[in-house]
């Protein structure tokens, strides 16, 4: 038995290229209420796995709404963190931007870093991802700024149903040329680093001063609602993380907030409350240490835990480079100035270990639906109560 899977990434970096693919996910783990021995070995073999590889990545899920956080995974995926970031330390620690902690993963988004083929899909089929941010921001510029939210919302709504139609139209295509099973569209606003493809400049265009600024999350969570609402009448299958995306190295209008000091972890951390995920590609000092990593993550999975939602983070500790500094990959992972880090967290919390438990709204939602399953069953089918 292997002791290390890096192999087996091997492996997978060699079919990526073969087969011309960018970038390739799925060496995870599923951890959120226990860690196997198979599932411990793919944690610990990740940082040498993204260090010696150009295309794979990874992601562990630590958190849902039924299971509540791991602790001990938790600590597990700062300290993963740390050593893919150290491990690739010559390139500005890339191997930490190609990692992400997840809380309710779902099983069919395309985008990477977080992709997976979850094990309630079929062998082979065709999802799709469409951004967008740029048309996004064309169509919001052609309304004045005496518009009201209404009507941004209404011009939301129909500029994401045209994208989303022609990603539909593709994938079917896509799906019939392969001859595999066509799986579903998600609309999620991932900008770039090319000027104008920024999801930033979007809530700017809304109406906030500064992303980051007093309004912005208000401004978030109306994008992102209305990019599902309208994007959902256009597929026959609407999936995977379908919303907006913050990533601060990949958005050139987030760059320029954060090193405007307008944007903060703190406030990214608030704006993931109701976007599409969470805090990501986000670079902090490299010498920030595991505890404060850890909490970062226990934080952000509270909140996908709680508020049922898919949250995740990607954090960069860029080794030898603090404050100040910045990282450069080129491409779509962009540059990312270094933020400072709440130095607080202490050395308790991280711990702890064992299981933060599911909270109580997992519980009621599951005895809710068990007493409607049964109120159901007895008037569709009398019988089955005395049987």
């Amino acid at each position: 038995m292997l002791s290390s899977l890096t192999p087996i990434a091997h492996a997978l970096d060699r079919a990526a290229e073969t087969l011309g693919i960018d970038y390739l996910g799925g060496f995870s783990a599923l951890v959120q209420k226990g860690i196997g021995d198979a599932d411990r070995r793919v944690i610990q073999s990740i940082p040498q796995a993204l260090a010696t590889t150009s295309r794979v990545c990874s992601s562990v899920n630590v958190a849902s709404l039924r299971a509540g956080i791991n602790m001990d995974a938790v600590l597990m995926a700062a300290q993963t963190i740390i050593d893919a970031a150290k491990l690739t330390a010559d390139q500005d620690s890339v191997g930490a931007s190609k990692f992400v902690c997840f809380a309710n993963m779902v099983e069919d988004s395309p985008f990477m870093a977080g992709a997976v083929h979850g094990g309630g899909e079929a062998d082979a089929v065709i999802n799709v991802g469409v951004s967008g941010p740029g048309v996004m921001a064309a169509a919001l510029e052609t309304l004045p700024d005496s518009a009201s939210m209404m009507e941004v919302a209404e011009k939301i709504k129909q500029t994401a149903f045209k994208i989303t139609r022609a990603g539909e139209l593709m994938s079917r295509e896509a799906a019939r040329r392969l001859g595999v099973e066509k799986g579903i569209v998600d609309l999620s606003l991932a900008p770039t680093p090319a000027i104008g493809d920024s999801v930033a400049r979007i809530l700017e265009i809304i109406g906030v001063g500064t992303c980051g600024g007093p309004g912005t999350t208000c401004a978030l969570a109306m994008l992102n609602d209305a990019v599902k609402k309208g994007g959902v009448m256009a597929s026959s299958s609407v999936g995977g993380l379908s919303g907006a995306f913050i990533p601060v190295s990949e958005d050139a209008g987030m760059i320029a907030a954060v090193e405007a000091g307008a944007l903060s972890l703190e406030k990214l951390e608030a704006m993931t409350c109701v976007c599409s995920v969470g805090l990501d590609m986000i670079a902090i000092p490299g010498d920030t240490p595991v505890e404060t990593i850890a909490g970062i993550i226990a934080d952000e999975m509270a909140i996908g835990v709680i508020n049922n939602k898919t949250t995740a983070v990607r954090v960069i500790p860029a080794i030898g480079k603090g404050v100040g500094d910045c990282v450069e990959y080129g491409g779509l992972f962009g540059r990312a100035p270094i933020m400072p880090v709440n130095p607080n967290a202490g050395t308790v919390l991280a711990h702890r270990g064992g299981r933060f438990p599911e909270p109580t709204s997992s519980s009621a939602a599951l005895t809710s639906s068990t007493v409607r399953n049964r109120t159901a069953s007895s008037r569709t089918t009398p019988w089955s109560v005395s049987s």
